[in-house]
Order: C-alpha cells, then sequence, then structure tokens
C-alpha cells in the first residue's frame, strides 16, 4: 500500500467510523476483516486511530487478538481479554468487548467456547459507554502465542490513544481560539501556547514510538508503545483540561468522553505505570538490554 492509498484508506475509515451509530457496522462493510489479513499494520494504525479520534465504540480489538492467536477472525467470534490492570493470558475470568453479547463463541486462551458456556455482566466504571463486560469461565490453557497477541493488542489500543489525544488537542486548540479574556483569544497567551505545545510534543513522540513498533514489531517494542501512550494521553489530558478550564471539568463539553475513554484504555493489557516495573524487574533479572530499534 503507497502513501496516498494510505491516505485516502484513512480518510475514508476516518469518515465512515465519524458518521456510523455503529462503528462495527461501518467497519464490516468497509471490509475490516479483510484489511486485516491483507495489510495487518496499517489496518490497526488507521482503524484504531480513527476509533480514537472519534470515541467510537467497536469491538475491533477482538479480531486483532483472534488473529495473533492464528484463528480466523469473525464477527461472532469474541476473545477473552485479561482483567483490567493486567496482561498475562486470562483463565478463570477476564473482560470482553461489546462483541460478546452477540458472539456465539469465545476465544478463552487455547480454546474456542460456546460464549453460552460463560457467564457475563455489565462492567461499569470510569467509562460504561465502552461497552466492555465481565466474563467468567473455567479454563486454564495458556495459548501458544499469547506473547504476540498482546504484543498487536498493545498497538491497537496505543493508536486508539493516540487518536483519542489528537482530538483532545483539537478540542482544546479550537477552545482557545474562540474563548477571549481581555478582549483577545486566549490562544495568544504564553501559557496556553505552551501548554498546546506540550500537548503536541507528547503526542509526536508517540506517534514515533508507534512508527517504531511497526519497523520492529515484538512484545518490547509494543509494551513501549503502550507506556508511551498511556502517558501521552495523561500528559495531553492534563494540558488541554487546563486550556479548556471550567468548561473541562464538566460533561457539557465532548472533552469529558476522551478523558474517560484514555483513562480506560490504559488499563487495557497493562497500565503504563506496570508495565514499565515489568520490565524494570524484567532487565534486573535477565542484566541485558535488549536493542529495541536499530539506528
Amino acid at each position: 500500500m503507497d502513501t496516498a492509498e494510505r491516505a485516502l484508506l484513512a480518510e475514508t475509515v476516518n469518515e465512515a467510523v465519524a458518521n456510523a451509530t455503529d462503528a462495527d457496522a461501518a467497519l464490516a462493510q468497509l471490509g475490516w476483516l479483510e484489511m486485516l489479513a491483507a495489510e495487518p499494520d496499517a489496518a490497526i494504525e488507521i482503524v484504531f486511530t480513527a476509533l480514537g479520534a472519534c470515541n467510537a465504540r467497536a469491538s475491533a480489538l477482538d479480531d486483532v487478538i483472534v488473529a495473533a492467536l492464528g484463528r480466523a477472525p469473525r464477527p461472532d467470534l469474541a476473545a477473552l481479554l485479561p482483567p483490567f490492570g493486567e496482561w498475562d493470558a486470562p483463565a478463570a475470568h477476564g473482560i470482553a468487548t461489546t462483541r460478546v453479547t452477540t458472539a456465539t463463541e469465545i476465544v478463552v486462551g487455547a480454546e474456542v467456547l460456546p460464549v453460552s458456556n460463560v457467564e457475563i455482566s455489565a462492567l461499569h466504571g470510569i467509562d460504561p459507554t465502552a461497552g466492555f463486560a465481565r466474563v467468567t469461565v473455567v479454563s486454564n490453557a495458556r495459548p501458544d502465542g499469547w506473547d504476540i497477541a498482546v504484543a498487536h493488542a498493545r498497538r491497537a489500543i496505543a493508536y486508539q490513544a493516540s487518536g483519542a489525544s489528537r482530538t483532545m488537542l483539537d478540542l482544546a486548540r479550537a477552545h482557545a481560539v474562540e474563548r477571549e479574556q481581555f478582549g483577545r483569544p486566549v490562544a495568544r497567551f504564553q501559557a496556553v501556547r505552551h501548554r498546546l505545545a506540550e500537548a503536541l510534543v507528547a503526542i509526536e513522540s508517540l506517534d514515533a514510538a508507534l512508527v517504531a513498533a511497526a519497523d520492529a514489531p515484538g512484545p518490547e517494542t509494543a509494551a513501549l508503545a503502550k507506556v508511551i501512550a498511556g502517558r501521552t494521553a495523561r500528559t495531553v489530558a492534563a494540558h488541554c483540561q487546563q486550556v479548556l478550564a471550567g468548561i473541562g471539568f464538566t460533561t457539557d463539553h465532548p472533552f469529558h468522553r476522551y478523558l474517560k475513554r484514555t483513562m480506560l484504555l490504559d488499563g487495557l493489557f497493562g497500565t503504563a505505570d506496570d508495565v514499565v516495573v515489568a520490565i524494570g524487574r524484567q532487565l534486573l533479572a535477565t542484566r541485558t538490554v535488549p536493542t529495541l530499534v536499530e539506528l
């Protein structure tokens, strides 16, 4: 896929997701599964960035995990994700996307079980509109290739966080241009410009990490991207909320939806802080530092 084709596909996906009441249906109509099979890296980047930018609810993460585990993804096949804040292969319990409510089967470890064999309950938390559910099941099998599935999922989530972060920055920038104090737009105040600039630098750093993770795919680079995604979203949200001022702390402005979604995304497959601790422990145990990207 050349640059022009990639840009056209990204524009098409963004428009479809932004205008859809059902993001899963829109992605299906665009041939999401075919894209994932033909161009997995580009498909994950484009689709999850769009989902983040539009704060859309979708179950595409199921397909990413199922495909990474060597199975053929399909709309009626859900995947059991690790409990919030964890990334080990789920066994007796975990969480699932909104797909689990309509799927006929669910991938649990190395098994594919009928959804009727698991107990599903709504998962309430910081972002109940995301549609995640709590799932309880009896299964102790760890699937082959789980580390690869975690890497794919972390990259997908990082792209979604990147898209959401850019939208938060756009919302804050638009507010700064429109809002006036002392007879001039607040965008002209140096403190506001510094905050917006810091947010942009954080987003560009995340995008650079995602490019590196795509160029040198693996568990280590995916973990790095996931860590930077969590910290970027935190940085961007803090700066943008300050630029938005009082309205940014209310539910009258759309900013709160992106803040909640990025907080949720940070906890999927390990929070930024927990992943950093795990990496540190691994480095201490092995006494070696891996080469993440060839310079």
